[in-house]
């Protein structure tokens, strides 16, 4: 098996923290020949593993950084969308900019990703596409909308995408985490809570709450370790889902229970 994923070129977006330095990191360890992206590369100087210059909200930098990969290792077997955004407020309050803003980072930026490795996976009969969504886009979590909505669209995408790509030998997958402890919610964009919004209790306190269990979350190296079986599974399934008992039931839930019945279970949950 060492030698098998010796030659395995990966190239992880977002990787110079959180949950994506945790799975270079990772499979760094497994002898995979590992390739991180940061829109500031100078930033992770202390890292085991390369950064590439790559903000995925600019094609050029796409382009560019996948080119840059392909002359240093020859090939790209393994890309892993891992490079998001965070954003929370009501929805009537949150700037269309900032709205646009995470869904370039959460939604349109992988896709381009993408985009930009399958020519070279074509020409390598073969490629694995990881796509990190959130078990949030598995449902609209108040306050917390248009994330929800960014990652359940790439959740989606990735469906379609797995059956166009049947004929050329790509797999894709989507892993949805939960609440992992990470610097995510030090790098999302908060709308304020203003004094005079109709908003401004329920918000306030949702937003605590949705600060609490990141800072309560599980270690990123579990993302990574289960990346790393993902890897190694002959034929991956469409959706994976990662994080502790209730998040992952809360996705089985929504599926069984009435509407209206899980709504009212997700407003005791924030206390709403």
């Amino acid at each position: 098996m060492e030698k098998q994923t010796a030659s395995k070129v990966v190239l992880i977006t977002g990787a110079s923290s959180g949950i994506g330095k945790a799975i270079a990191e990772h499979l760094l360890s497994k002898n995979y020949k590992v390739f991180g992206t940061s829109r500031n590369p100078s930033k992770g100087t202390s890292l085991n593993f390369p950064l590439v210059t790559l903000d995925v909200t600019k094609k050029e930098t796409i382009k560019s950084a996948v080119s840059e990969v392909i002359s240093e290792a020859g090939k790209i077997d393994i890309l892993i969308n891992n490079a998001g955004v965070g954003i929370t407020g009501p929805i009537e309050e949150t700037p269309d900019e900032e709205i646009k803003k995470a869904f370039d980072t959460n939604y349109f930026g992988p896709l381009n990703v993408i985009k930009a490795v399958l020519p070279e996976m074509r020409k390598n009969n073969g490629g694995l596409i990881i796509n990190i969504t959130s078990i949030a886009g598995y449902m609209g979590l108040p306050y917390r909308g248009i994330y929800s909505a960014s990652k359940g669209a790439l959740e989606l995408t990735t469906e379609a995408f797995r059956m166009e790509l049947k004929d050329f030998n790509i797999q894709m997958t989507n892993v949805a985490p939960g609440d992992f402890a990470t610097n995510i919610a030090a790098g999302r964009y908060h709308s304020p809570v203003l004094e005079e919004s109709p908003y401004r209790e329920p918000y306030g306190s949702t937003l605590n709450i949705m600060n609490q269990h990141v800072d309560e979350g599980g270690n990123p190296k579990i993302m990574a370790e289960y990346v790393h079986k993902i890897i190694k599974t002959k034929n991956p399934k469409v959706h994976y889902k990662v994080g502790d008992r209730m998040q992952k039931f809360s996705i089985v839930l929504k599926r069984i229970l009435p509407d209206k019945l899980y709504e009212s279970l997700l407003l005791k949950h924030y206390k709403l």
